[in-house]
């Protein structure tokens, strides 16, 4: 499902000179694989998801993702390889908080193969929230939020779900629920699932679990 081959990135510092983020050699993950790494903040692994759902741009490297090399194509086709294979549950969960429950979700798939209202209801259904359709993100807990995100990455049922801190927002009980929903609804759905966090008590619910400082040869830099 995703292959990575002699992936980089790096960013110009303040005083000019180019700060390497990301180097990683090898990585893969197979068709409905759970996997998390481990990462302290400023070890680059944000950005090494951003590189795989191609938010940004590879220096060098391979990105296969079933079948497709995200690393080789220009920025529109990347939205469009996104839009059909991934769902990325952020952090900070990015919701629009103009649009209701309903219309996030809606939003998000008309990104992908288009815009499928009875798929919508029936993912916000399965993450318990049927009945918060018409409530706009402000009317809802931070939990009920995550959900939304949650069901906003899963309705167009892709390939591969990105998980960045998907808890770090939450208090203990809900991160605990949301996470076990996250990856109920992959394995329901065959996605495969990758997780990057720090919190020790989401990493244990992982039967799959590796630092992320042993596959990027940068993951020490800050």
């Amino acid at each position: 499902m995703l292959s990575i081959q002699g992936l980089t990135k790096s960013f110009t510092a303040p005083d000019g000179r180019r700060a390497a983020v990301v180097d990683v050699p090898t990585f893969g993950l197979g068709a409905g694989e759970q996997f998390a790494l481990r990462g302290e903040s400023g070890s680059g692994k944000t950005t090494f998801l951003h590189l795989i759902a191609g938010i940004l741009a590879a220096d060098d490297g391979r990105i296969e993702i079933d079948g497709a090399n995200m690393a080789a194509l220009v920025e529109p086709k990347r939205d469009r390889l996104r839009a059909e294979k991934l769902g990325y549950i952020f952090q900070t969960f990015n919701l629009l908080q103009g649009y209701t429950v309903l219309e996030n979700v809606l939003l998000g798939m008309s990104f992908g193969p288009g815009v499928d209202r009875v798929q919508a209801r029936a993912v916000l259904e399965r993450v318990g929230l049927g009945d918060r359709l018409a409530h706009y993100p402000r009317q809802l807990s931070t939990g009920q939020q995550q959900r939304v995100a949650v069901a906003r990455a899963l309705a167009n049922r892709p390939k591969l779900v990105l998980a960045d801190e998907p808890t770090g927002n939450l208090d203990r009980r809900n991160a605990t629920e949301a996470l076990a929903l996250i990856r109920e609804t992959c394995r329901e759905s065959g996605a495969a699932l990758l997780l990057v966090s720090h919190d020790e008590a989401a990493l244990a619910q992982f039967e799959h679990v590796k630092d992320f400082a042993e596959i990027n040869r940068c993951a020490a830099v800050k």
